[in-house]
């Protein structure tokens, strides 16, 4: 999952090296955290938050396939 987000997310960014996915274990399943230089973080949100959220919808669909469930949250720093 998470080099799953690191791909998508390098190839849409101005600033790959800066991307950083940390996987933290929650009772609900697995927290994905997102963190993105600050000029890209528009990029990745998107307009109204339809990028970020067809990257949420693919990690469903990939996680449901596995049995286990994730969230991704946009960290900011």
């Amino acid at each position: 999952m998470k080099q799953l987000v690191e791909f998508i997310v390098r190839s849409m960014v101005d600033n790959p090296d800066q991307v950083q996915v940390e996987e933290v274990e929650d009772f609900k399943g697995a927290v994905l955290e997102l963190r993105v230089a600050q000029p890209d973080m528009g990029r990745v949100i998107g307009k109204h938050g339809r990028v970020i959220n067809a990257i949420r919808s693919l990690l469903q669909v990939r996680a449901a396939k596995d049995g286990i469930r994730v969230n991704l949250d946009l960290v900011e720093d």
